[in-house]
């Protein structure tokens, strides 16, 4: 039988190949919002008995684990995934209530539990397990709606300083100070980035400096990978050493039960350590590719000659409104990590400092910090407002996509299987030493951060189930906490815009990022064996 065949038209463009495309984070947690939903028909419900210890958020007695009947009809089940999405932007959870008669053997479970405090007993006290999650309902706050808020406040503040142009004045004015002093200029330009990153997970934002650096970078003898690996590399290293960064840290934090301040000098340590290492790396090819321009990983392009020979021109003077916007810009940053660090912690005299903000009050800090900013900054009334809700806009996606995120804990919880989740991985995190824990709990998310690339939506999304395990294996959830942000992958965005190939930043970059999972590592184990770092089981 003859197979027909139909030539192409001369001239006819061929179809082309459809490449795979990975989805969207949105995509991703809507998968895993059903998939959770259906496992809740599966996994038998059951709960664990709970413990506050000193006053403190309940948390589940290990060895306390027993499965019951709950029968939810699928009226009720398809009910709550409705409205998950809502739950978890500002679900409210019936709260615990003490338990009148515990019993001697609960008791004891509890009080070992709860552990001692300079040699005495703390205060242990037997609770229900916290109820369910709805919009009517009475109780606790358990959506994300505080967090969402301060999402949409800190867009607009950093938004609003961009319409300023105050950011690219600056970095301007830095890139041609140190014009002529090369290494010195990567050195300054990586440590601005890499506080960005740690302070508010700068990612999006360096898309505006490719234009500023690269020609300099190229014209001063380095090639494009230099410039990517300022910035780029600047700010990912920042971002996995977060310290106070809200996107990772402060969502993680909020997520665990714990305070942004706790475990804050470990990550300290571990960003002054990874950002050196960093530099060291970016700093080694910069000279290696200025002495032997064959040595590149990317080849020259017709442009890079063109920048290479064009006279540099003086950068546009920066108005004395743009200064005093970048001083408020640093200012409002600063005064965030002095409102969030437990200062009483580090010593009784210092308790009169310590602030004890938490998001609510952030939010409030960084919209009167936009106002401030696009007021001084010449913007007016209008294009003040204009930034803030332009900003706003902005950040919503990842805003909903930690409502999103925590609407998959409302679905385990009021289907009563996330303690049966826990309790299959009791028995196996329990054997662990505590510093193999805190390592395992740095590979599992690394996996995880590839599928959820949002970092709010992956702290949102893992948290309610590692910070238990952490309980349970001896481990502070600070050091859980951790352990989840230093597995967020480098942002690759910018590699459009500089021309650099994603399988040549790959082989740049593979060697530093193996030397930094082997720093993370150790720095896991450092967090467990130094509380005072890590910060203290409780």
């Amino acid at each position: 039988m003859a197979t027909e065949t139909r030539a192409r038209p001369e001239g006819e463009a061929a179809e082309p190949k459809r490449r795979f495309k990975f989805p969207t984070a949105f995509t991703v947690l809507f998968f895993v919002l059903v998939l959770v939903w259906i496992l809740t028909f599966i996994i038998k419900p059951g709960t664990y008995s709970y413990v506050s210890c000193d006053g403190g958020s309940p948390k589940p007695i290990p060895g306390s684990f027993n499965n019951f009947n709950q029968n939810l009809s699928f009226q009720e089940r398809l009910y709550d995934l409705w409205l998950s999405p809502v739950n978890g932007l500002y679900g409210i959870r019936t709260p615990a209530e003490p338990v009148a008669n515990p019993g001697s053997k609960l008791l004891g479970k509890a009080e070992a539990a709860c552990g001692k405090s300079g040699g005495k007993q703390v205060p242990a006290e037997v609770v229900t397990p916290p109820g369910n999650t709805g919009p009517y309902n009475s109780g606790d706050l358990a959506g994300a709606v505080q967090v969402f808020f301060f999402v949409l406040a800190i867009g607009a503040f950093i938004t609003v300083t961009i319409k300023t142009g105050a950011l690219d004045a600056g970095i301007g004015r830095v890139t041609n100070r140190f014009r002529k002093r090369g290494l010195l200029l990567i050195v300054i330009l990586m440590v601005i980035f890499s506080l960005g990153g740690t302070t508010y997970g700068m990612a999006e934002e360096t898309l505006g400096f490719y234009a500023i650096i690269l020609p300099v970078i190229i014209a001063l003898g380095y090639d494009r990978l230099v410039g990517v690996g300022i910035i780029m590399v600047g700010a990912g290293v920042g971002t996995l050493a977060s310290t106070v960064n809200p996107f990772a840290t402060g969502v993680a934090s909020d997520a665990a039960g714990v305070a942004l301040g706790d475990g804050i000098g470990l990550r300290l340590i571990m960003y002054v350590v990874m950002v050196i290492v960093a530099l060291l790396y970016v700093l080694w090819y910069a000279r290696r590719v200025k002495g032997d321009p064959g040595k590149s990983m990317v080849p020259a392009i017709e442009a890079d000659r063109a920048l290479a020979s064009a006279p540099a021109g003086p950068p546009e003077p920066m108005t004395g409104r743009q200064k005093v916007v970048l001083w408020i810009f640093g200012l409002t940053f600063l005064l965030m990590i002095f409102s969030v660090i437990p200062w009483g912690d580090f010593s009784s005299s210092l308790e009169s400092i310590t602030l004890g903000w938490y998001f609510p009050e952030l939010a409030a800090l960084f919209l009167v910090g936009a106002v401030l900013i696009g007021l001084v900054g010449g913007l007016g009334e209008e294009g003040t407002v204009t930034g803030i809700i332009s900003g706003a806009g902005d950040f919503i996606g990842a805003a909903l996509i930690i409502a999103v995120a925590r609407g998959v804990t409302t679905i385990m919880n009021n289907a009563s299987i996330t303690d049966s989740v826990l309790h299959g991985l009791e028995s196996v995190v329990s054997g662990l030493p505590s510093g193999a824990f805190a390592v395992v709990m740095y590979l599992v998310n690394i996996p995880l951060a590839f599928l959820v690339p949002s970092s709010s939506g992956h702290a949102t999304l893992a948290m309610p189930i590692m910070a238990p395990l952490g309980d349970f294996a001896g481990v502070s959830r600070a050091m859980v906490v951790t352990a989840y942000q230093s597995a967020s992958a480098i942002v690759m965005g910018g590699l459009a815009l500089s021309r650099v190939g994603y399988n040549r930043f790959l082989r740049f970059v593979a060697p530093l990022l193996l030397v930094l999972l082997i720093l993370t590592c150790l720095f896991m184990l450092l967090g467990v064996a130094v509380p005072a770092l890590g910060g203290s089981v409780t």
